[in-house]
């Protein structure tokens, strides 16, 4: 199974696809999303956002601040600025 994700900007939507995994930092912590994951909502703080996608490909994003999203193997990465 996969998760189907979407990192969006203000101004631009950054990256939108098919990841095996997502990593980030939230105000309560590190946090990891596979599929299957429960559903839930994270406030994110200024840090590394990564995504794994389905070729095994990792990508990076430094991400100011935002939220993060999960439900039924979706995940929406909403950042206030990013850079890769």
């Amino acid at each position: 199974m996969t998760l189907n994700v979407e990192l969006v900007s203000p101004t631009q939507r950054v990256w939108s696809g098919v990841a095996t995994s997502i990593s980030a930092r939230t105000t309560d912590g590190d946090l990891g999303v596979l599929t299957g994951h429960t559903p839930l909502f994270g406030v994110l703080v200024d840090g590394v956002v990564s995504i794994t996608a389905v070729d095994g490909s990792t990508t990076d994003f430094n991400v100011s601040g935002g939220f993060l999203s999960v439900s039924n193997n979706s995940v929406s990465i909403l950042t206030e600025t990013v850079s890769s």
